[in-house]
């Protein structure tokens, strides 16, 4: 058996003087006396002995040592007797035990509201703000627009609760949406779905109340809760700021509506996300329209006086305005009207839903002398040819971008779905009316690796959608595997000199420049793009059934057509031109992509509201941007289709091959 090791001196004095100090304050407190003292005494001694003018006595001099060393201590420095010196010194230390004991309480007392203070749970007493419920990828580019969307008008709080330290989201914040100008960012901290904690930021008196879902699987039920004690601290009556919620699943969009009441507006973001990835497929470049439109950076949806048209029909008031675009109406029951037929009549009560850059810059001006019918195409357009497209990835929102394909495709048109996972499709395509526009063929193949994708022939496809996987689902981030896909795919183009026209979904905005993508293709990233229309929303709830129906497979949508649809190409026509040939086809024109290759990120050539007296000459490759209405799909049993995907999507999640 080893000897044990002999302990050195140095290590035992350390212990007992560990000791000593564990044992009580009153030893703590008699070690700093003495260290004190130690330390005071022999250098006072020292000053003394070492000053000419010292007393040359040996009672003077301690005389002097104790005057120094009491002066340092604050213990006093009365000369005398001994007991004379002994009281003054006992003085001193309860003045200085005083004096401590003060220092302590205050310091102590600060601290612990500093603290409170940084723990964010102080009233936020405001009127007029904002309220922001939760923290997500969205709540950077929910925040930025609410700031963008004051920075014309009178700047209001912008009041954040979310179960987060409050230090930690004004960092955030501050690295991710910069300087807030003369907008204030005010951060809490607690559980929002605690009716106490969210009586702090003062929903009675706010403007609007916005709820985000957070990225984790219990978002949706998070929200549902969050609405709940929202609903208890507002009440059940009608009054109340308007609240907006985002749900992802559609299963707690109808509970998250009854939770809201009447002043609340739900939206399911899966949905949005699948329509417009759906949209985008056949008309490369909606992407950058999308977010032009719905950013408080350039021109966006407002509601305009119509006072100045009332009895006018509507196609006639298309070519009232020279810096707005207008796109329907809201009828004074409050129904909203998209792309209406050109000669319906605006009665009075009604606002106008126009494109422009703010409130104040939609004035009445007759724009009819603008237009030169000369120009003008009155060709039918050819019909659209059915598409062969391809589809890489799966994840929980492709069940309804292929539901969102079936409903908008062309007869005949084919989806060739390559996943990694177990086939996620039904076994049989079902005889709906739907299917017969649409066939879907799922084939199961390893996307992992380089030689699946590089082996695959994109020759067949008319346009391809590339999925990442969801959240939680590897190891991997989900746009890590989405950007290995779309290095793959640039490398097939440049092997076969074909440019794909590529739809992509991405969950973080930063990895946009980092897609390697040719200006043909789109790329949607979902949270950027529910967090601006969640603003847009959150600035005029009236713009929710604008937007819904712009997005949905039915009904009036946002289309980029050929230039030579309208005028004819070579021709030089001003912006009034389109809008009346427009007019004609049944349609809204509000802006235009012009051809250019040299055209870059951010706007890829888009221009959106145009003066109407803007002249240029339009070339066959030119496209224009109108709202248009799509044709329904036939009637049929298509919803049983739509369930079985749903379901599909729910409750058997593929397993990994």
């Amino acid at each position: 058996m080893e000897e044990p090791r002999p302990v050195s001196l140095p290590d035992r004095a350390r212990y007992r003087f560990d000791r000593t100090l564990a044992r009580s304050t009153g030893t703590l407190m008699g070690w700093l006396v003495i260290t004190c003292l130690a330390v005071v005494v022999p250098v006072s001694a020292l000053l003394v002995w070492t000053d000419p003018g010292s007393p040359r006595s040996l009672p003077g001099r301690l005389t002097a040592v104790w005057r120094t060393s009491a002066e340092t201590l604050r213990l006093g420095a009365v000369t005398g007797t001994p007991l004379r010196m002994l009281l003054s010194a006992l003085l001193g230390l309860v003045a200085l035990l005083c004096v401590s004991t003060l220092v302590g309480v205050i310091t102590t007392g600060l601290a612990d509201r500093l603290a409170e203070l940084s723990r964010g749970r102080s009233t936020v007493i405001e009127e007029g703000h904002a309220v922001v419920l939760g923290w997500s990828d969205q709540v950077a580019t929910v925040v930025g627009e609410l700031i963008a969307a004051q920075a014309a008008h009178r700047p209001r709080a912008i009041v954040l609760l979310a179960d987060r330290d409050k230090t930690e989201m004004e960092r955030a914040l501050a690295l991710q949406t910069g300087p807030p100008g003369r907008a204030r960012i005010i951060c809490r901290s607690g559980p929002a779905s605690d009716p106490d904690v969210l009586a702090l930021v003062s929903p009675r008196t706010a403007s609007t109340v916005l709820v985000l879902p957070s990225g984790e699987p219990t978002a949706d039920a998070e929200v549902l809760r969050v609405l709940l004690a929202l609903r208890a601290v507002l009440g059940e009556g009608t009054d109340g700021p308007p609240v907006l919620a985002a749900v992802r699943d559609d299963r707690y969009r109808a509970p998250a509506r009854l939770a809201a009441g009447a002043r609340g507006t739900v939206l399911e973001t899966d949905t949005v996300t699948a329509r417009l990835i759906a949209q985008c497929v056949g008309r490369p470049g909606l992407s950058v329209v999308l977010r032009d439109l719905l950013d408080f950076a350039g021109d966006e949806f407002h509601l305009a006086d119509s006072s100045a048209f009332h009895g006018s029909p509507f196609g006639t008031v298309l070519l009232g305005h020279a810096t707005s675009c207008l796109v329907g109406l809201l009828t004074p029951e409050g129904r909203t009207l998209l792309n209406p037929p050109a000669d319906t009549v605006v009665a009075p009560g009604s606002l106008l839903i126009v494109l422009t850059g703010d409130d104040d810059t939609t004035r009445p001006e007759d724009c009819g002398r603008l237009v030169d019918q000369a120009v003008i195409v009155t060709d039918p357009p050819p019909p659209d040819a059915a598409a062969h497209l391809l589809l890489l990835g799966w994840n929980r929102r492709a069940p309804l971008i292929v539901d969102q394909l079936r409903r908008t495709a062309h007869p005949g048109s084919v989806l060739h779905v390559v996943t990694d996972r177990a086939v996620p499709g039904p076994a049989r395509e079902p005889e709906t009316a739907a299917a017969a526009r649409l066939t879907v063929r799922f084939q199961s193949a390893d996307l992992s690796r380089p030689e699946t994708l590089l082996g695959l022939d994109l020759a067949p496809y008319d346009g391809m959608v590339v999925l990442g996987p969801d959240p939680g689902d590897g190891p991997d981030r989900p746009d890590d595997r989405t950007l290995v896909t779309l290095l793959a795919v640039r490398l097939l183009e440049d092997r076969t000199g074909r440019e794909m026209r590529v739809v992509t979904e991405l969950i973080d905005d930063r990895n946009r420049p980092l897609a390697p993508l040719n200006p043909g293709s789109d790329v949607i990233v979902s949270g950027e793009l529910t967090g601006l229309l969640m603003a847009q929303i959150a600035q005029n709830r009236h713009l929710a059934a604008v937007f819904d129906e712009l997005f949905s497979a039915d009904g009036s949508t946002i289309c980029l057509r050929p230039a030579v649809y309208y005028v004819r190409p070579g021709s030089e026509a001003s912006f009034a031109t389109v809008v009346a040939a427009a007019r004609d086809r049944g349609e809204c024109a509000i802006g235009y992509r012009r051809h250019d290759r040299r055209a870059t990120l951010p706007d890829l050539g888009v221009r959106l509201n145009p003066h109407k007296g803007e002249r240029r000459e339009w070339s066959a490759e030119d496209q224009v941007v109108v709202v248009a209405s799509e044709p329904a799909a036939p009637a049929g049993p298509c919803e049983r289709d739509t369930e079985e995907l749903r379901v599909e999507r729910r409750d058997a999640r593929p397993q990994q091959q």
